[in-house]
């Protein structure tokens, strides 16, 4: 196995793991993602529930579950899609993240961290509260899914300024 210098809690890469694969048996399951009222916080502006969207980058939810055994945490599955050149906002979620890059290469970028490429094939991971930021810095339209695993009823993305 290949180790990176962001390593995920093994549990939450089981978890994910276990998400990828059973996403293809449950899409007649997929639930459409709950509207979130979101709550202004002094540590950024959250956004809601439906997605996020700015020119170049679009995310959505795809599947939403609960946490067995834990009534206080939500799964999310999110496609996300950055053209060549774009980036994400810089953001945080309510708990911890994982992906996968489908197509393309990004830049992962997360505050405090040497920046990170990853492409097709391969994964990341970020803790709770970690600001990042994905910039697709090849010349093709970038392909993503992310799982979160967050407190449910929190915003589950919150904006932060982009890194300069």
């Amino acid at each position: 196995m290949k180790q990176f210098s962001h390593p995920v809690p093994l549990t939450l890469a089981v978890v994910a793991a276990a998400l990828l694969a059973g996403c293809a048996a449950s899409v007649g399951a997929q639930t459409a993602a709950p509207a979130a009222t979101p709550a202004a916080t002094a540590s950024g502006t959250p956004v809601p529930a439906a997605g996020v969207s700015r020119p170049g980058f679009d995310s959505k939810p795809i599947y939403t579950a609960g946490v067995s055994g834990d009534e206080q945490k939500e799964v999310v599955m999110i496609s996300v899609a950055i053209a060549p050149g774009a980036s994400s906002p810089a953001h945080t979620h309510p708990g911890d993240c994982v992906g996968a890059v489908i197509d393309g290469q990004i830049e992962l970028r997360a505050f405090g961290k040497d920046p990170r490429r990853v492409q097709a094939g391969e994964a990341f991971g970020n803790t709770r509260g970690t600001v990042h930021q994905f910039v697709n810095v090849g010349d093709k339209p970038v392909r993503m899914i992310t799982t979160l695993v967050v407190d449910k009823g929190r915003p589950r993305t919150v904006m932060q300024p982009d890194f300069k």
